[in-house]
């Protein structure tokens, strides 16, 4: 398929799946993904992350708060969910492991120490 055309259906399928942020889309040559940055209204990145030429997730996305403030770490291979994620919330940070875009394990930790949770 021509790389134009795929990259025109990233394009839309992001337009579809975010249509109300503002984004920035590149090819990147060397790996033949195409990465993309969302922004919240306020300007703040909300997500960066990689397609590959097929349209599918792929690598590693992460998605900040309004503030700014790692809240989700995920990997996609070929739009499959695959190893650790990981979800900061408060003083709260959850683990999740993806075998093949299925849940193995999830572990949970609480701190009132905000260096265990932390996501910077």
């Amino acid at each position: 398929m021509n790389k134009k055309i795929l990259i025109l259906f990233a394009y839309f399928f992001s337009l579809f799946a975010f249509a109300q942020q503002e984004r920035d889309l590149k090819l990147n040559k060397d790996t033949n993904l195409i990465e993309v940055t969302y922004y919240h209204e306020n300007g703040e990145v909300s997500q960066t992350g990689f397609y590959n030429l097929d349209g599918k997730l792929h690598g590693e996305w992460l998605t900040f708060d309004d503030k700014g403030k790692k809240s989700i770490s995920a990997k996609y291979d070929n739009g499959k969910k695959v190893g650790k994620w990981f979800y900061w919330s408060g003083n709260s940070l959850k683990e999740v492991d993806y075998n093949n875009n299925i849940v193995a394990n999830v572990n949970e930790w609480t701190s009132t120490d905000s260096k265990l949770a932390s996501n910077n």
